[in-house]
């Protein structure tokens, strides 16, 4: 069966995790979106989408606890959506019990397979064991716990706007600083903190990576050329494993302690080499404007 060139996600997950926040943002851009379809009805979408809507090569589709009976027929009928040629990526949500219970109180909402309020807890729980299988099967799986609505919405953003309408890799190269905890969205995390730090240079200590000055002295040391040319190299030998795979985008994120000097400098130059590979890349600083 030929591959095909839409890209599907499936957004699933505990209630209250965060899952309508997230098929908002697919929509925001440019997914076209369907909450709470009854997974039996998936094979038969996919064929209408085929037929009449040849145009359609991004589809996020919400499944919860709501559509019971995936939880019988989910793994047969995500088998027979991948036999299609359909690449199948799942997004699971999650949050500690503490965390739901909290978003369930702020927002009077009951949980879906418990009318009464007093046993939330008991509720919360039932789920988890009932998505346990779901769960196992997940592509990714995203904690939210620690998440703001806007936070896991730019998650959203970043990671899946990177996908494009051809069949090609897309590269995220992200900077952060690990004062500000890591990037959830990263599947390579490299940490910088063993070069030379601009940050005890007066001059440069208000600069960002992004100058020359700083760059200059960052690349002016040779342990983070050396590293520089091994880590690109090894990046470069490695993305097109992850092409035969069938990945549609990867994020590679770079880190330092505070995400405005040494991480912004080796991040836009392994961007660079990236990009001149052949690959769709983008850059994204996180953390480069905030205070160290």
């Amino acid at each position: 069966m030929p591959k095909r060139d839409t890209h599907l996600v499936i957004v699933t997950g505990l209630s209250g995790s965060g899952k309508s926040t997230a098929i908002k943002a697919f929509e925001d851009i440019g997914y076209f979106c369907i909450d709470n379809l009854p997974v039996p009805l998936l094979p038969h979408f996919l064929e209408l989408c085929e037929k009449d809507r040849p145009d359609m090569k991004k589809v996020a589709l919400g499944i919860d606890i709501r559509g019971r009976s995936f939880l019988r027929d989910g793994e047969r009928l995500f088998e027979e959506v991948e036999s299609s040629g359909y690449a199948l990526e799942i997004l699971f949500f999650e949050a500690t019990t503490e965390v739901l219970q909290r978003r369930f109180s702020q927002t009077r909402r009951l949980h879906p397979i418990s009318a009464q309020e007093s046993r939330l807890v008991a509720a919360i729980q039932r789920e988890r064991e009932e998505l346990a299988s779901l769960r196992a099967r997940a592509t990714r799986i995203i904690d939210t716990s620690d998440f703001s609505v806007h936070q896991l919405k730019a998650l959203i953003t970043r990671t899946f706007s990177l996908v494009s309408d051809q069949e090609r890799l897309s590269v995220q190269v992200l900077s952060f600083g690990f004062k500000y905890g890591l990037p959830m969205e990263a599947e390579l995390v490299m940490d910088v903190r063993f070069l030379p730090n601009p940050y005890f240079v007066d001059r440069l200590r208000p600069v960002s990576g992004c100058e020359a000055s700083v760059r200059d002295w960052v690349l002016g040391h040779a342990k983070a050329v050396e590293f520089l040319d091994e880590y690109a190299a090894l990046l470069l030998k490695l993305l097109p494993q992850y092409v035969q795979e069938g990945k549609r985008y990867l994020t590679v994120a770079v880190g330092c302690t505070g995400g405005k000097h040494r991480s912004v400098v080796i991040a836009e130059q392994l961007a660079d080499r990236v990009r001149a590979a052949g690959y769709y890349t983008v850059l994204f600083h996180r953390d480069v404007h905030l205070e160290n």
